[in-house]
């Protein structure tokens, strides 16, 4: 296997942000400290890596997305 790549810049860059309601984070502020302890963990490179597993490899989400947190150090 090998990664083409995109020399045409067909894909824009990978920029993800959190979007919430106010609302939410009034009522629920340990969001707040759960996004800004995810702030510049993830690399465009894993984030690709993460929806491969995901979209390619038909991985539960859930389960990536733990099996990320826990190799972070943010979940046992």
């Amino acid at each position: 296997m090998f990664v083409l790549e995109d020399d045409r810049h067909y894909f824009p860059p990978y920029e993800a942000v959190p979007v919430i309601r106010e609302q939410t984070l009034q009522q629920h502020p340990e969001v707040s400290r759960a996004l800004a302890g995810l702030a510049g963990k993830i690399s465009d490179e894993e984030m690709q890596r993460l929806n491969y597993a995901v979209d390619g490899q038909h991985r539960d989400a859930k389960e990536v997305a733990r099996e990320f947190l826990r190799k972070q150090g943010l979940i046992q």
